[in-house]
């Protein structure tokens, strides 16, 4: 769930974060937990944007942070909002955009890449409506102490995205810290983006949106109870309760997926649709997997599974033993993928 829902971090069973995490909300400061943060006034290398999937091209500007840091000996921090603005400034649009991660993907993935601190920004109404000089006054230039701005060829900021490079540069001047501008990365040729990712996704094309990506998609959430009726085709299914509403499933169907549990890695295939076979009555949209090889109750238990390959459509099947058999086929063809 996003930062501005209460849930502010959930870091998966196992994961261990070295990453320092602060949050700020109306000119304030805190940890996780709630308990207020201070920092000290080290020069710092900054980088800033949504980094919604933390793709190709975000983990281009990061590295580029990254080396600047390394070189001055600056540390090194990534300034990232919650919700996306686009949820906000969009919130009585029909076209809400759907997150590729939410705040707790995003923060392990950054987290992997060596950041030293993540500043997560809760995004508001009041925060759209400050000026572009405000923002990098108060929290790059005086809380950051940024020395070093990175941001990527495209990058606005302030209301409206009023503010370019050219803006950037001329408030690094003034508030003294450089701007490294990075250049557009493309993968065979096409613009990376996370709007072209979404599409992907929603096109069933995960390993195209996995090489954009530039690591498998993943989804999470908490295992629930369901109907067992996967059990008694012999295929046993956890179900999950996405942490984020938001968070954007890919064309409904199945697909290939690996999920770890207690530190061992297991091969899964996960259904997404509404499961048209059982004629389930208002059920709408179910997450649910099947976990090769493993026996036991996951209920209560947060999993994460990043997905591989797309098997096959959502289908009415005209009888249970036709979708046994075909789940048989399904299970054949994630088996021959993951050898």
């Amino acid at each position: 769930m996003p930062f501005s829902q209460g849930v502010l971090f959930r870091p998966a069973k196992g994961v261990n974060i070295r990453m320092q995490v602060i949050l700020y909300h109306n000119h304030r400061l805190r940890y996780a937990d709630g308990a207020p943060a201070m920092l000290e006034p080290v020069d710092s290398a900054v980088t800033i944007g949504s980094f919604d999937g933390v793709h190709c091209g975000h983990r281009k500007i990061i590295s580029s942070m990254l080396e600047t840091a390394r070189r001055h000996s600056f540390r090194s921090v990534v300034v990232t909002f919650d919700p996306h603005p686009r949820l906000v400034l969009n919130a009585d649009a029909g076209d809400r955009i759907e997150v590729l991660t939410t705040l707790d993907e995003k923060i392990e993935q950054i987290a992997g890449l060596g950041v030293d601190l993540l500043i997560v920004v809760r995004f508001t109404p009041e925060l759209a409506g400050w000026s572009s000089g405000k923002f990098i006054e108060e929290l790059l230039a005086g809380t950051l102490s940024a020395k070093s701005v990175t941001v990527g060829y495209d990058h606005g900021f302030g209301k409206g995205r009023s503010g370019s490079g050219a803006t950037l540069a001329g408030l690094g001047e003034r508030l003294g810290f450089s701007v490294q501008v990075v250049e557009e990365l493309r993968i065979d040729s096409e613009h990376i983006s996370s709007t072209r990712i979404r599409s992907l996704l929603k096109n069933g094309q995960i390993r195209e949106a996995n090489s954009f990506l530039g690591a498998p998609y993943v989804i999470s959430g908490a295992v629930v109870e369901g109907r067992k009726l996967g059990r008694e085709l012999g295929f046993p299914t956890v179900n999950l309760k996405l942490f984020d509403p938001a968070k954007l499933l890919p064309r409904r169907g199945v697909y290939m997926a690996t999920t770890q549990i207690e530190g061992e890695t297991y091969r899964a295939m996960m259904n997404i649709g509404t499961r048209p076979t059982l004629c389930l009555q208002d059920a709408g949209v179910i997450v649910e997997a099947h976990i090769s090889g493993f026996s036991g109750s996951l209920y209560g238990n947060e999993l994460r599974f990043s997905l591989h390959g797309f098997i096959r459509d959502e289908k009415k099947f005209d009888s249970l033993e036709a979708l046994r058999e075909q789940l048989e086929k399904d299970k054949k063809t994630m088996e021959l993928f993951f050898e």
